[in-house]
């Protein structure tokens, strides 16, 4: 790992103490403890689900996978890590790495499991109703404070520069993740064998992804979040839709791209060609002060133009997208904020901490904020031929070309999706071209 980024991170965790020492005073809060989580096992079982520490605590340590540990904060202090590592022969014990950021927390290994040590008003935030009764009644402290998780949630949507350094690299890792699965669906693989291309060029294990990995052949990609892998490839090929990720030292990357195959219609491709005009246009509008709600708005117009220019639609713009033809066709927002979470925090609240929420045409965007310099967000538009939403424009007598469109349906649907950073002259778009 090279020198700048762990100067990166030390003048990270820097920033954070400044910030949360502000925080912490002008909440009068003395202790604030920080639980990372920890996996529950299945019912009648010994073995868990996938884990990923709260995002509160990988703002600071940067793993994903470490349980049942604290991080204490006090304003003025240094910060103090109560790291879980037992003496276990049944799995490899949890370690730090050997990095200099180490250096910046006072950490204790423990090997049992503790009850962080608090003093004067404390509040104490994480999955902590997933702790034993006891050891909750036992930590005398605030749980959750609502202005406490707010006001951090707030934090963590304005990156710093290590933070973007590690989104950069987690879009790098990823985007060879892509043409890996790309070449392997022109190798006529199937979708478990595209999964397992994507996983091996990422270099990551299926439980490291921060989310499920999206492959979808054919009809599959018109399922927006389509959850299995199927094991042989199908006799036709119309359609790849890869929407795949990478963690890098607890940041995520989150890129889809979509390909035609060789029995799609001709008008498939260009209709690919053209989200990713779309995607491009969408991306070079991102800038601070830039209303987001209004940046999806324009990626229905956008919408509206190629679905007429591509002769899915053979009435006027306006038509469009009044009667609602370009929501049938993309029924998800134009994106989310991206950082420890895939969809993060903080993206339907104001500043100061209200509510923000969706609006009622568009009840599935994740974000609705002014951007502003520091903001790392998706740009994801799509287009999909989905039959239970496009099934109510069919009793409508809106001009349709319903032919054109079933030729299509065996493709499923497209979506592009990039991470834009939002800078203080506009945008720098952190995913490579592919």
């Amino acid at each position: 790992m090279s020198a700048t980024l762990f100067n990166l991170q030390r003048d990270h965790l820097a920033h954070l103490q400044r910030v949360y020492s502000d925080i912490l005073i002008a909440q009068e809060i003395d202790s604030l403890a920080i639980y990372s989580g920890h996996a529950n096992v299945h019912f009648a079982d010994d073995q868990t689900p996938t884990f990923q520490a709260y995002g509160h605590f990988m703002h600071w340590i940067g793993l994903a996978n470490v349980q049942h540990s604290w991080l204490v904060i006090q304003p003025g202090k240094r910060p103090q890590l109560y790291l879980y590592a037992p003496a276990d022969f049944w799995h490899l014990p949890t370690r730090l790495p050997e990095e200099p950021w180490v250096a910046e927390l006072d950490v204790h290994l423990c090997s049992d499991k503790i009850t962080p040590p608090l003093t004067g008003r404390a509040a104490v935030i994480g999955d902590i109703h997933c702790l034993e009764a006891s050891t909750q009644q036992a930590i005398q402290a605030e749980h959750e404070p609502t202005a406490l998780i707010q006001a951090l949630d707030e934090l963590r949507l304005f990156k710093t520069a290590y933070e973007i350094a590690c989104l950069r690299e987690a879009n790098r890792l990823a985007i060879a993740g892509h043409q890996a699965a790309q070449a392997a669906f022109v190798g006529a693989s199937g979708e478990l064998d595209i999964q397992l291309a994507y996983l091996g060029a990422s270099r990551q294990r299926e439980s490291d992804v921060p989310y499920q990995n999206i492959i979808g052949l054919n009809s599959h990609a018109g399922v927006l979040h389509y959850q299995h892998y199927d094991l042989h490839s199908p006799k036709q090929r119309h359609s790849l839709l890869v929407d795949a990720g990478r963690r890098f030292r607890g940041y995520c990357a989150d890129i889809t791209r979509t390909h035609a195959g060789p029995d799609a219609p001709g008008v498939f491709s260009d209709l690919i060609t053209a989200m990713h005009g779309l995607k491009d246009t969408l991306v070079q509008s991102t800038a601070p002060g830039v209303e987001f709600v209004a940046l999806h708005e324009q990626m229905h117009q956008h919408l509206g133009e190629i679905l007429i220019a591509h002769d899915l639609f053979k009435g006027s713009l306006e038509e469009a997208v009044n009667e609602g033809v370009t929501r049938a066709f993309c029924p998800h927002g134009l994106g989310h904020s991206l950082g420890l979470q895939v969809h993060d925090v903080a993206g339907l609240r104001h500043p100061d901490g209200t509510p923000s929420p969706a609006p009622a045409l568009h009840p599935a965007l994740r974000l609705t904020r002014t951007l502003r310099a520091g903001m790392v967000v998706t740009i994801e538009p799509g287009l999909y031929f989905i039959p239970m939403l496009l099934a109510p424009l069919r009793k409508t007598s809106l001009p349709v070309n319903w032919e054109l469109i079933d030729a299509l349906a065996p493709c499923g649907g497209i979506r592009i999706e990039d991470n834009v950073l939002i800078t203080e002259s506009g945008y720098e778009n952190l995913t490579p071209s592919q």
